[in-house]
């Protein structure tokens, strides 16, 4: 962790949401705060002294980015560059058409601009349409294949967007080879987690990134758009940053953003190594102390920071909170850290377990020894979560009594399964639980019909099948067996 860095827990893991600020960053903003506070439009000294500042770190920016100072503006935060740049190639590329083309793991904040793209806007004359989006799908590392991304494209796609390299789980995306099958059709790649760690992928039409995720302040943006690229301002026009962001721009937070992007980016390749052979003792050890869990993501095109493994069995926010008394701040995709309930979009995509995910990402300057002491204390906690279930050993051979008491379940006989667990009504990740302490209740070929009205049912049943080497045999209305919602998901018991 940088010098200087003042944060209310112990150990601040948690870098892929936002990277403590650069002492190079603190110094430059300081500064800048006396020497750039002045509007850079104007022509007095001033002016011209804060447009120095600025002209600047816009170079500073296209060097690290590999663009031109031109190609450069800078934005309020990295997810209004995104949808910016999205919707400003889409409108400047309407002749072309109106398909948009994204992976399935891509920000929230593409996923919200492509809906808004596909539904209905009002166009000349009065008259509604909307556009078309194809989301491209990844493999269980979440990551997608260049072929099915070229098949995606259309003589109308207008837009193709991806990520450098995920969010959730690091997986480096092959953005070269699908810029290679773009051809002419423009690709804007959402940079925020590499830029300034790893170099920048080549082919990009448009390129979108964070300060705050790389030690800059929070607040800066960059959209770089390449020279020759088509672009219309969704916005009403402006005269600043080339027209394609409005408003008064932020001098000294983009002078510090510049300086840290820099320092960062010339501490890489050092701290790269170091940090990749951190996150290599966790994915392999992790496994090894705590029973039942998955680590995820691509084990070698990964970002050299960043780990995530899901844990069987635990609800990720009780986990979370554990991890922060013990003096860890970590973060999670798991839908129940999540204030909208629902599973990870990434998770669901991979086809992973999206209960008890755990995303460790570590900051420049991380210490050896605080990663021992995060995996010393980690499988306490686990096993203090599970501990009330009555699953230290998740999958029995048989349902002990102490299973059953533990469980509320209602069984009932039903028309397809030797045993239906009513788990109506309950969310992440009780369902899976239940069916773990019930299949052994049923013989070898038998099935477990599990009612669930929980969406993060339909997802981690079948991902914990994959994991205990049972079969996932498929969804069956919930009504078949008796209940009046949610849906019944069919496991046939293999071991």
């Amino acid at each position: 962790m940088p010098p200087g860095v003042s944060l209310n827990v112990t150990v601040y893991f948690d870098v892929a949401s936002t990277a403590p600020l650069h002492p190079v960053a603190r110094q430059a903003l300081t500064a800048a705060l006396d020497e750039g506070w002045a509007d850079p439009a104007r022509l007095y000294r001033s002016g011209r002294q804060a447009r120095m500042l600025l002209d600047a770190a816009r170079e500073t920016v296209a060097e690290v980015l590999g663009a031109r100072a031109d190609e450069i503006s800078f934005t309020a935060s990295g997810t209004q560059a995104v949808q910016l740049g999205m919707l400003g190639a889409l409108a400047g590329n309407r002749r072309r058409g109106s398909h948009l083309v994204h992976s399935a793991v891509e920000h929230s904040g593409v996923l919200h601009t492509a809906e808004r793209w596909a539904s209905p806007r009002p166009e000349a004359g009065g008259e509604a349409a909307a556009g078309s989006v194809t989301v491209v799908p990844v493999d269980r590392y979440g990551r997608v294949s260049p072929e099915d991304f070229a098949a995606a494209l259309r003589p109308d796609t207008a837009l193709a967007v991806l990520q450098s390299a995920n969010h959730e789980v690091g997986t480096v995306q092959p953005v070269a080879e699908v810029a290679e099958r773009c051809g002419d059709v423009p690709l804007l790649v959402d940079a925020a987690q590499s830029a300034g760690r790893v170099d920048v992928p080549a082919g990009w039409s448009l390129l979108a990134a964070s300060a705050h995720k790389w030690g800059g302040p929070a607040g800066v943006g960059v959209l770089a758009v390449r020279k020759g690229v088509r672009y219309a301002s969704p916005l009403p026009a402006d005269e600043r940053e080339r027209g394609r962001v409005p408003g008064y721009v932020n001098v000294p937070a983009i002078v510090a953003a510049a300086a840290s992007l820099r320092a960062v980016r010339a501490e890489a390749e050092r701290e790269n190594a170091r940090l990749h052979a951190l996150v290599e003792r966790i994915r392999a050890a992790v496994p090894r102390l705590v029973p039942e869990v998955e680590v995820v993501g691509d084990p070698v095109r990964r970002l050299p920071h960043l780990v995530t493994f899901s844990c069987l069995y635990v609800d990720g926010e009780v986990l979370l909170t554990e991890l922060d008394r013990a003096g860890f701040a970590v973060s999670s995709g798991s839908s129940c850290t999540s204030s909208t309930l629902t599973p990870s979009h990434v998770l669901a995509a991979m086809g992973v377990l999206t209960e008890g995910n755990v995303r460790v990402s570590l900051p420049f300057g991380a210490a050896e020894e605080d990663v021992e002491r995060f995996l010393a204390v980690l499988p306490g906690l686990v096993a203090g979560v599970r501990a009330p279930l009555g699953l230290d050993l998740p999958a029995p051979a048989g349902a002990g009594a102490a299973g059953a008491a533990a469980s509320e379940a209602a069984q009932t006989p039903g028309p397809a399964a030797g045993l239906v667990i009513d788990a109506l009504g309950k969310r992440c990740p009780l369902p899976v639980i239940e069916l773990a302490k019930r299949i052994g209740d049923v013989p070898p070929g038998g099935t477990v019909a599990v009612l669930a009205d929980d969406e993060a049912a339909r997802l981690d049943i079948p991902a914990w099948c994959g994991m205990r080497g049972q079969e996932y045999v498929g969804e069956a209305p919930a009504a078949d067996y008796g209940a009046d919602r949610g849906a019944a998901y069919l496991v046939r018991r293999t071991v």
